[in-house]
Formats: C-alpha cells, sequence, structure tokens
C-alpha cells in the first residue's frame, strides 16, 4: 500500500495522530507493506521525480494489479494521483527509463475505484466475508471519520466525519453488492477490456 501525501492539509486531526490511525488500520488489515512518498498534500503533480517514486516501487514489488483512485471526483487530489499513478505503470514497462538494479516491469492492469462520484462499473467484487473488516479498518481513522469516542468532534464538520457518511458507505456497499447478489459489494472500472472464460462465466 501507497500513501501519496502525509494529508496535512487535512481539516481535522494531527499528522501525528494520524500516524497511530494508520498502524491500527494496518493490523486490521493485515497490511505487510505501507510507505508514503511525502508528495505535498494539495500539490500531486504528475512530475519525472514524482512518477520515478512510483515506478521503483513497481518495479522492486512487481504487483500483478494496481488500484488507484477514479479520475473523476470532488477532491483534487484524488483526480491527479489517478492520473499520476496510470502514467507511472505504464512508463515502468518502458526499458529505458532507467532505475539503478531495478528492471522494467508493468503490472498488468488498473483497476479504479470509487470516491465521491460514481464511476464507470468493471466488475463489482463481493465484499461480503470482510465488510465489517472494512468498516472497523475506516473507524480506525477516528480523526477523520464518525466517532462516538471521537476527541474531534470539537473541530469543523466534513465531507466525510458525519454519521451520515458512515450510513452511504454501507448503503453503496449494499446497493452493489444487490447487483451482484450479494450482500455487499464492491465497484471496480478498467480501462482496458477483460478476458473471461467459461469457466468464470458460469460462476456468475
Amino acid at each position: 500500500m501507497i500513501d501519496i501525501t502525509q494529508g496535512e492539509l487535512s481539516t481535522r486531526g494531527t499528522l501525528s495522530a494520524r500516524k497511530k490511525e494508520i498502524v491500527n488500520a494496518n493490523k486490521i488489515m493485515g497490511i505487510e507493506f505501507r510507505t508514503n512518498l511525502n508528495i505535498r498534500d494539495g500539490n500531486i503533480q504528475n512530475t519525472e521525480s514524482n512518477r520515478l517514486k512510483i515506478i521503483r516501487l513497481i518495479r522492486k514489488h512487481k504487483p500483478e494489479f494496481v488500484f488507484a483512485p477514479f479520475a473523476s471526483d470532488r477532491h483534487p487530489d484524488h483526480i491527479n494521483a489517478s492520473v499520476l499513478v496510470r502514467e507511472s505503470v505504464y512508463y515502468s514497462g518502458l526499458a529505458k527509463i532507467i532505475t539503478k538494479n531495478l528492471s522494467a516491469y508493468r503490472p498488468k492492469r488498473v483497476f479504479y475505484y470509487r470516491h465521491a462520484y460514481d464511476i464507470p462499473i468493471s466488475f463489482i467484487f463481493d465484499i461480503s466475508d470482510v465488510f465489517d473488516k472494512k468498516m472497523e479498518a475506516i473507524q480506525c481513522y477516528s480523526s477523520q471519520f464518525y466517532s462516538e469516542n471521537s476527541s474531534q468532534k470539537k473541530e469543523p464538520e466534513t465531507y466525510i466525519s458525519s454519521k451520515l457518511f458512515l450510513k452511504d458507505v454501507e448503503s453503496k456497499a449494499r446497493f452493489f453488492g444487490f447487483k451482484v447478489g450479494a450482500e455487499y459489494g464492491e465497484p471496480f472500472f478498467c480501462y482496458e477490456d477483460i478476458k473471461m472464460d467459461a469457466e468464470m462465466i458460469f460462476k456468475i
């Protein structure tokens, strides 16, 4: 997992609080590797130096798939991050872009997830078995999201800090799950076509 910024412009909370929240969320999600590119919050630029930060990580860890925010959202950082990741994935496969001791490698696909806005849907993944864990991980970030025990109650209300936002997360998951006959679902989009074989079709 790669965090692009530290979120230092967040309306609520502090960086020290966020670091503790990240540790707790990592434990719940079972994350073995997580790093931060320390690109300045509110200034995610698609520059050569920023692309190289991502290219090095892709070439080092060789992920089969990459997940990124979809490039249409209310938050400019989400849009800019999406473009930065997409281009970095492509350029990571070019051998003439040199990164010391790391050879060219390109993941098979980039899958995009939704934030505030709906996205085109390539497939919906059944997350029924892990939905409770997803909500538990979200609520680790008590400085940002609603929590009964949050010490941030006196801070300004934001788009994601109300109780209604967490209800929206659940209702959306139920909505997408229902579309594929599951209790909870998570939609993803891919610019490239996805090949399916008979075995996969008959499992639908």
